[in-house]
């Protein structure tokens, strides 16, 4: 997409990156586009507009731009590239508390009749409808123009509906993005690839042959300075009902008709859609809740979650729940999924545990099959075969395991400098997508409201049994109750 919008006859494209000054933007949001501008990916005259409170004025605006791309990916930015770069780039001091926020921004923009304008709100939910009030009232949302939209979408189901309404006024529901970014890793783009682009797995993805699933998003880190917002939600509101969920339906769902945005995301609601509702009857069995505590973590000691917030606090920073699909491919096969904060290791991994052989003619030494999807810190997906121990024996034949392994880094290393390969910050594959209208790995509102369902039941549970975190020692996995939710269920323990 190198050539001019406007030599080709179509619509200028714009960026308007609302909080461009904030944390996220800093870290993920510009040196994600300063690397797509650097691969050739975004149009020669695509203009971006930075808005914040912040007055910072464009020039200081753009050097804090350059030297956050610098400390992000600076081992493999060009020189000329940045440069280029920042003359994209327009720092806006706008506050969404003023009724001249649309008409300034307008302003800025120029004839918005022939621009194509994405924008991207990277800050707090409660400032997304006064924006999109700001922008509906200032003409700036007729199609194509889109928002793009970062989590939390609310913190429960009643308040994700008021977020999704107040955005559905300005813009209707094919040009709203919802991101979770997790849905730009290129390991789990690639599980729709190994599902149903392999013939040798897509027999064997069911009930029959799969004995369980587990999925573990694991931080070694505490909650730093998101303890405001931390307290508020909690693992389950912040990790489960997006991330770990999003993940379980690309491993669950049934095949698409297509790659089409709707026909991948139809089959992810079927999902959200069957899982088995968890109530006070059985959440106990079901789910455990953690709060880490004293310890060492992250190579240093910590005091606890009560010890840094100052008071007593029943926020959750460990959950593990076991999940259960109720369709026909699905039916009792669990799927357990946990993640926590303060844990031994960083860690994101699924784990498809597959069934053992009927019978082995090898005695204990066949150890059943299993496929392992690393996210983080290495991308890898490994599948565990059983092979014949080379040499010789009196006793016969005897067997080890071996894995073989997809490495995606080792793969497509394709460097020939002596660098490593780069890994592309998942943002870089949602932006493009995002500028190409493309909105197959963004979330939509049923996906939404259908995970939020699910959750709130289960903090109905906690709530009506009274269950509080188990407190767990910083730097291990997890309280007791989350090792007792895995092992009754015929001995079955967590990868660690």
């Amino acid at each position: 997409m190198s050539a001019s919008s406007a030599s080709n006859g179509v619509r200028q494209q714009v960026f308007v990156l609302v909080g461009g000054t904030g944390d996220l933007a800093m870290r993920m949001l510009w040196p994600s586009l300063a690397m797509l501008d650097q691969d050739g990916f975004l149009s020669d005259d695509l203009r971006i507009i930075s808005v914040a409170r912040e007055d910072c004025g464009t020039e200081a605006c753009v050097d804090r731009i350059g030297a956050a791309v610098m400390s992000r990916v600076g081992e493999w930015v060009e020189p000329a590239a940045l440069k280029r770069f920042r003359k994209r780039i327009v720092h806006v001091a706008l506050d969404a508390a003023h009724d001249n926020w649309g008409v300034k921004l307008k302003d800025e923009l120029g004839d918005v009749d022939k621009l194509d304008i994405v924008y991207f709100l990277s800050v707090s939910p409660s400032l997304f409808k006064p924006i999109c009030e700001h922008i509906e009232k200032a003409g700036l949302n007729k199609a194509p123009n889109r928002v793009v939209i970062e989590k939390p979408i609310g913190r429960d189901l009643a308040t994700s509906k008021i977020i999704n309404d107040s955005v559905a006024h300005a813009f209707d529901e094919a040009r709203t993005f919802r991101i979770d970014h997790y849905l730009g890793k290129e390991t789990v783009q690639n599980l729709i690839a190994l599902r149903f682009g392999n013939m040798v797995f897509e027999p064997l993805w069911n009930a029959q042959s799969i004995d369980h699933i587990q999925i573990t998003i694991a931080e070694t880190v505490g909650v730093a300075d998101r303890l405001g917002y931390y307290d508020e939600y909690g693992a389950i509101r912040d990790m489960l009902q997006n991330h770990l969920l999003q993940l379980l339906c690309l491993l669950a769902m049934e095949p698409p008709s297509s790659l089409a945005s709707d026909a991948l995301r139809d089959e992810k609601v079927k999902v959200l859609r069957s899982l088995k509702p968890i109530t006070a009857a059985n959440v106990v069995n079901t789910t455990a809740r953690g709060q880490y505590g004293p310890g060492f973590a992250d190579g240093h000691p910590i005091a606890g979650y009560e010890a840094e917030k100052g008071s007593p606090s029943n926020t959750e920073t460990f959950v593990a729940i076991k999940a259960e699909i109720a369709n026909w491919r699905w039916a009792g096969t669990p799927i357990y999924m946990r993640t926590g904060k303060c844990l031994p290791s960083r860690a994101t991994e699924i784990v498809i545990q597959f069934k053992p052989l009927p019978h082995s003619i090898f005695g204990a030494e066949a150890h059943a099959n299993r496929l392992l999807i690393r996210l983080q810190p290495d991308e890898d997906i490994s599948l565990t075969l059983m092979n014949k121990a080379p040499g010789l024996t009196a006793e016969g034949m005897h067997l080890q395991p071996l894995d073989l392994s997809l490495s995606l880094i080792k793969a497509f290393d394709g460097n020939d400098d002596g660098k490593p390969p780069r890994r592309r910050i998942a943002y870089e594959r949602l932006i493009l997508d995002a500028l190409n209208g493309n909105n197959a790995q963004f979330v939509r509102r049923d996906e939404v409201e259908a995970a939020w369902t699910w959750v709130d039941g289960i903090i109905q549970a906690w709530t009506d049994t009274h269950m509080k975190p188990q407190m767990y020692p910083a730097g291990t996995f997890g309280p007791v109750s989350a090792f007792r939710l895995i092992e009754r269920d015929e001995g079955r323990v967590w990868n660690d």
